[in-house]
């Protein structure tokens, strides 16, 4: 039998003898390699759309502040091809962690199943902080898939100097005053005073919402176009521009409508917040204490104000996003109220929640006060996917019907017909689902 030699048996015992030090020795290598593995901070990516895009960076150094794990990388996103990149995204499977989007988009991204549902992101306490009717606007089958960012509503800017000389005291408040504002101003400056455009749909949607009108029926299976609700809100549209207080050529007319405001060519528009900032900036220096804004005129007797669009844009977040609570976390921090006002002084984008409102007494401002009160009273359109198709075939026999092409029922029921057809695979599906 072989023997081990003298020298083998020397070094095992050295070994024995050192293992602690080498152990003393490389244990902090090893927990410095550790350590810097577990300090590599999480980077989520953000798409913003528009200015949103540039002016939320300002906000984000105190949000990685109180998150050092976490980076924000935000990528800007012009809103003209914000739809398209994000289904293409979507498809690729490249969406960011978080993303801007509008409300109305929200329901063709729930049926993708491209968004996971945040009803836990904020308490039920702070969710009854935001305008209930925006925070509608982003519930499908009882669930939040996206929690709104900023809001934003129609309501009327107009040139009250205008109005007072033409006897009016005070912004109209029914559909009949409002009518007979637009007499008496196209009277004094002889000129249609209400600008309507085809392209923008709100506005009629807005009066139908202002009657009840469910626009769908049968849980979005059909259209509701023809029933009387909606009727009568048609009708009243088109009688705004078959009395000549909107032109027929609308937007085409008034190619600069802030030009065409200053000049008194039209005293009336139906707009939203992000004209409170342009009015300030574009209108002559002159006129800014000469024009106003105010809720949309409703029906008699109705309730003042009335209803209006709920609008805005959301914040989602990817339903596969191996970054769920970074997600989370950064989306409670921009709806914090301080970060809400923070941002509106950023941008001119109206607050969801309604305690940021009080913050330097914002909802008592001049001109965004009536946003304030207007907020109060919103309504979502229908969530459904195939809602800004729909918008768009209603606003086409619109136009007909004011140019004389088609009559008011024509109109309606050929609405209820192609819609009823745009929404047969939804009624397909539907069934199929059915348990």
């Amino acid at each position: 039998m072989l023997s081990a030699s003298p020298s083998c048996g020397c070094a095992t015992v050295l070994l024995r003898l050192l293992r602690p030090v080498l152990l003393a020795c490389l244990l902090p290598v090893l927990l410095v390699g550790c350590s810097a593995r577990e300090a590599e901070p999480t980077t989520l990516d953000f798409w913003a759309m528009g200015s949103e895009g540039e002016r939320v960076q300002a906000l984000l150094p105190a949000f990685e502040r109180r998150h050092p794990g976490i980076r924000v990388r935000v990528q800007k996103i012009p809103w003209s091809a914000a739809h398209e990149k994000l289904l293409t995204a979507h498809v690729g499977g490249t969406l960011p962690d978080v993303f801007q989007l509008g409300n109305t988009w929200l329901p063709e991204f729930v049926a993708l199943k491209a968004v996971a549902p945040l009803d836990d992101v904020l308490p039920t306490a702070e969710q009854a902080d935001i305008f209930p009717g925006v925070l509608a606007a982003n519930r499908i089958d009882n669930r939040l898939y996206a929690l709104p960012w900023y809001v934003d509503t129609r309501l009327l800017f107009y040139r009250a100097d205008l109005l007072a000389q033409a006897g009016i005291e005070e912004a109209p408040r029914s559909w009949d005053t409002w009518l007979a504002a637009l007499h008496k101003v196209k009277a004094l400056t002889g000129r249609p005073p209400l600008l309507l455009p085809f392209a923008e749909w709100q506005t009629l949607v807005a009066l139908g919402l202002q009657q009840g009108a469910g626009l769908l029926r049968e849980d979005g299976r059909y259209g509701d176009f023809s029933a009387p609700a909606f009727r009568a809100a048609f009708a009243f549209y088109l009688r705004l521009f078959r009395e000549g207080l909107a032109e027929v050529a609308g937007e085409a007319s008034a190619t600069n409508i802030y030009q065409a405001f200053a000049r008194g060519r039209i005293a009336f528009l139906v707009s939203g917040p992000w004209n409170l900032g342009e009015f300030e900036r574009r209108l002559p220096q002159d006129l800014q204490d000469d024009w106003a804004t105010a809720p949309l005129p409703v029906p008699d007797d109705t309730p003042w104000p009335g209803t209006s669009i709920a609008g805005g844009a959301s914040l989602a977040i990817r339903n596969d996003t191996p970054n769920a609570d970074a997600a989370r976390a950064l989306v409670a921090f921009l709806l914090e109220p301080g970060n809400q006002f923070a941002f509106y002084r950023e941008t001119g984008d109206l607050p969801v929640r309604m305690s940021a409102w009080t913050m330097d007494g914002l909802h008592e401002a001049p001109r965004v006060g009536a946003f304030w009160q207007q907020l109060q009273h919103v309504r979502g359109v229908p969530a459904i996917p195939e809602w800004e198709r729909i918008a768009t075939l209603v606003m086409r026999h619109a136009e007909r019907a004011a140019r004389g092409l088609e009559d008011e029922q024509e109109a309606l029921v050929a609405i209820d017909e192609e819609v009823d057809a745009m929404l047969e695979k939804r009624r397909w599906m539907m069934e199929r689902e059915r348990p």
